[in-house]
């Protein structure tokens, strides 16, 4: 950290400064100027105190941080761009993937039926919810333990690793033995517990923006996983609640980009839960490659205006299709490529 003391400071005003940095386990470097003085403190932070408080000092103007506070994933520390590895699908390499599947796992045929349609039209990984967290509690709160042995079941039958959410710690172990990728979904970004028991799994996590999370917030979520142990963390941007009402959510692309700069990990973007209907995914998914993402989450159904959940945003297996042959231009103009 870095404390700059008012103008014209005393040199009583210094060494009371001085003083406070020792006492909070910190060593001070004063540089004096003509008309500022700066104190540099050297220390660990998560050992001691936070010097951000010094700024209710009469004789300090400002605290600034000199290190990013994510410092296990920032570029400052990691400047190559890490490359995770979901069930043997490579998510952030020179492939972008296409994580495909329905909002809610409902019934085996639905699940073996989109499973199959998604693989064929070039998805490298299945989405499916087996636990829904949903905003009313008289809403489909998914099929549970019967929906994890139903994506097993998919994944045999076609290849494609699982993603699928866990919601709380109870669940993890469970969830980690059935999927490949881990989802920690919006509502739970700042379920600190959580992340951190998902970290010990060694599975990895695909960590979800929170309904209204800053970008640092995001980062410091994956940092509580990275600083477990587990490296294996892929952020997704989906959208974050503002004003507006024309889409679901509104697509934070400008959070895509800074995240890609800051910090080492792969980023992938849902344009389904950021639109919230079908005929918008295209457009926002072409949008996000453009903006560098590493991959996108889209959601598909067999029929989605029978879905349980997220009917509208759903696309169907013709329409599925269709986005995949239309993104495959702006894949090829990103300098990336599709795995299929």
């Amino acid at each position: 950290m870095i404390i700059i003391l008012r103008p014209h400071s005393t040199d009583a005003d210094v060494r009371a400064v001085e003083q406070r940095v020792r006492e909070a386990g910190y060593e001070p470097h004063t540089i004096r100027g003509e008309v500022r003085t700066v104190v540099a403190c050297v220390g660990d932070e998560s050992q001691h105190a936070s010097l951000e408080s010094l700024v209710s000092l009469p004789e300090v103007d400002n605290v600034l941080p000199v290190q990013r506070k994510y410092k296990l994933i920032s570029r400052e520390t990691h400047p190559d761009a890490a490359v995770v590895n979901a069930g043997g699908v490579a998510i952030g390499g020179p492939a972008l993937q296409v994580i495909a599947g329905p909002c809610s796992v409902e019934s085996r045929e639905q699940i073996l039926a989109t499973a199959a349609a998604v693989r064929a039209a070039g998805a490298t990984l299945l989405r499916g919810g087996a636990f829904k967290p949903r905003t009313s509690p008289y809403e489909f709160q998914g099929l549970g333990d019967e929906a994890l042995a139903l994506l097993a079941e998919a994944r045999a039958a076609e290849g494609l690793p699982i993603v699928t959410e866990v919601l709380r710690e109870g669940d993890v172990d469970k969830v980690a033995a059935a999927a490949d990728l881990l989802q920690i979904g919006a509502r739970n970004m700042m379920n600190y517990s959580l992340l951190e028991r998902v970290a010990a799994t060694g599975k990895p996590v695909l960590l979800k923006r929170g309904l209204a999370a800053k970008v640092d917030e995001w980062l410091l979520a994956a940092e509580y996983i990275v600083k477990r142990g587990n490296r294996q963390v892929i952020l997704c941007e989906r959208g974050i609640r503002t004003f507006e009402t024309a889409t679901r959510n509104t697509l934070d692309l400008g959070a895509v980009a800074v995240a890609k700069r800051e910090c080492c990990l792969p980023v992938v973007v849902d344009p389904s839960h950021a639109a919230g209907r079908a005929d918008l995914v295209l457009p926002l998914a072409l949008a996000a490659i453009a903006a560098g993402a590493d991959g996108l989450v889209v959601e598909v159904h067999p029929r989605p205006a029978a879905a349980l959940s997220d009917a509208a945003q759903q696309l169907d297996f013709a329409a599925f299709e269709r986005f995949m042959q239309a993104i495959r231009p702006f894949v090829a103009a990103a300098g990336r490529r599709l795995s299929s």
